[in-house]
Parts: C-alpha cells; structure tokens; sequence
C-alpha cells in the first residue's frame, strides 16, 4: 500500500514537473562586454533586468544571458532577432549602429547638443509622442517590439592622442572613429575625418594610428582601456548615450498578457536602476580618466555654442539625405524642446 501510494505520488510530481517545464519560456538575451555588472552596465540592467522578470512571472519566464556578442555581431543579432520565430526566441541590447540599418529615422533622436540635462533626456525617451511613433514604426517594420531606451553611459565625450580639443577648429587634419554614419557625419562638420570601427577592434586602431579619436561616455572609456591610447578628453556633452532593449515579436505576441506587463515593468525599473547608477559614477569615471593621465578638459558656454552652431546644422544634413519623411526630424526637434522647458 505505501509503495502504490509513493508511486502514484511519484507519477504525479512527474506530471506537474513536465507540465512546468513545459509552460516555461527560455529567451536568449544577447549584449556587448563581459559579464561583469562591476564593469560592464548592459549587463548590469540585463542582470537586473531578467532576474526581475523570472520573480514577476514565478519562472514562467526565464533567460539564458549571452554577453561579448556570442550570437554575433550586432547586425547579424539584428538580422536573427528579425527571422527568429518561437523556436528561436531572442532578445537584445542594440546600438544605433544596429537599429539603424533598419531603422533610420531613429537617428533623428541623437541630434548632438540636443538635450540640456539627463532629466530632459529621459522626458523625451520615456514619454515623447516620437518616441511612441518611432515604435510602433519599428514593430511594423521589422516585426520586433522596442521595450525601453537604456541609458549606457551618460553624455558622450571627445577624446584624442593629438591635441586638447576647446573648439571645433581644433578638429583639423584629424581622423576619429565614428560607432556609426551619424557620428562621422559630425565629425566631418567639424573638419575631421571618420571611419566605422568595431568597438571589438577600436583599442588596436587608436594604438595603432589607425584612427586618432573617438568618442564615448567615460563609462566607456575606461571599459575598453582607453586611456592607454588617449591622452585628451573634452567633455562637450555631445549626445545621450543609449541603447534598446528589443525582444522578437512573434515571440512577445505569444507570451501571456501578465507576461508581457511583467517584461515591460521589468524594463522600466531595470533602467530606472541604470540610469540612477550612471549618473551618480558620472563624475568619479571622468576622474578616474583624469587618474589614468587624461587631461580632461571641460568647454564653457561659448565654446559649446559653437561646438552646437556647427555641429547641429552638418548633423542635421547627413540626416535629410538618410531619411525620407522629414516629419520625423521636425517632431524630434519639437518633442525635445518641450523635454529641455519641462526639465528646467
């Protein structure tokens, strides 16, 4: 008798566990850099990220994390995120360089010199009415859902192994890497040279004389050891750093709707988390680079208005050609100067 019961017991917990296994949903999530939340803050949000899905979901949505680009770069990521279906479920941490391929009119939003503060930054990213448009052109485009802006880093800034940099006439004869079209098109506004580079490879072609500078947030800077390659930093606040955190549609269409409210708070607090991390470590890593040698130099208002008066105007050119629609220009323009007056 205890023996039939034990196995009919057995049997059951058989069940249960298969019919759990069977409920449960295992995204792989993909990011660049190691898997060190100390030094690495896309894995620091993906961590806080997918831990705080599989607590609101009660497992029934895991991850499986693959940090230092193990599912490839980030336009092949793009391109199986775009063709996975449900035997294949990603998700990824993207660049411009990756959306932009297919999504142009997003580089309406890195407009250098656009926003005056991170508060109007997260305005803009968290609620504009671009933002919302931007999105749902996405998901029409590509099939994919765009879940949250992630802040990466704060504001970018200038380094380079020549020349301190206080005015864009500084930038004469030298050769910058440009993470992507956008970035080169500043660059060439101000008189320099840009060329893409990997960010895998951007160490060797900075110690190399490949390229003579590039720019990054500090965070990032001292990520890819920088400071050995570079000797000058400005910090002109030239764009917001961000990434997206982006996830299969097919896939996020068929989870439940608890699931889905679950991921998509999930993302909100993961960057609520980032952005408070970053923005306190600002100013202790421009330091840090200051520590490592840097000379660290930081423009005044009439030097960052000219570097604006310049910039902005050979930005916005590169992006009339890239794009077809112009509203999507004059609508990021617009939703970012109602952001910078409701930041004040």
């Amino acid at each position: 008798m205890t023996r039939r019961f034990s196995f009919t017991a057995l049997i059951l917990s058989l069940v249960l566990t298969c019919s759990a296994s069977f409920a449960e949903t295992v995204i792989k999530i993909s990011h660049q850099g190691p898997a060190n939340s100390e030094v690495n803050i896309q894995h620091y949000f993906v961590k806080e990220f997918t831990d705080r899905v599989t607590a609101k979901t009660n497992g029934s949505v895991t991850f499986e994390i693959y940090p230092d680009e193990q599912l490839g770069s980030e336009e092949q990521r793009m391109e199986l995120m775009m063709r996975s279906g449900l035997n294949q479920p990603v998700a990824d941490i993207s660049s411009f360089n990756a959306l932009g391929t297919v999504l142009p009119e997003l580089y309406t939003s890195a407009i250098p010199f656009m926003f005056n503060s991170y508060k109007a930054a997260h305005i803009f990213f968290d609620t504009s009415e671009y933002m919302t448009k931007l999105k749902d052109l996405f998901r029409e485009r590509t099939g994919c859902v765009m879940l949250e802006v992630v802040e990466e880093g704060g504001f970018l800034a200038f380094t380079n192994s020549k020349r301190e940099i206080h005015s864009p006439k500084d930038f004469a004869g030298l050769k910058f890497r440009g993470m992507d079209e956008g970035q080169i098109a500043i660059f060439q506004a101000f008189g320099a040279t840009g060329t893409p580079i990997p960010w895998g490879e951007l160490y060797m072609a900075l110690k190399t004389g490949v390229v003579d500078g590039q720019m990054n947030p500090a965070f990032y800077i001292l990520l890819g050891s920088l400071p050995e390659v570079q000797k000058y930093m400005t910090l002109a606040n030239i764009q917001y750093s961000d990434q997206f955190l982006i996830i299969n549609g097919d896939l996020f269409s068929s989870l439940t709707l608890d699931e889905r409210l679950a991921i998509i708070e999930a993302g909100k607090e993961a960057n609520a988390l980032t952005r408070e991390r970053i923005e306190a470590q600002d100013s202790e890593q421009v330091e840090e680079c200051r520590k490592k040698g840097m000379e660290v130099y930081a423009p005044n208002a009439e030097e960052m208005d000219e570097f604006r008066t310049i910039g902005q105007p050979g930005y916005i050119e590169w992006l009339k050609k890239r794009i077809e629609d112009p509203q999507w220009l004059d609508m990021a323009l617009r939703d970012s100067g109602k952001a910078n007056a409701e930041a004040r």
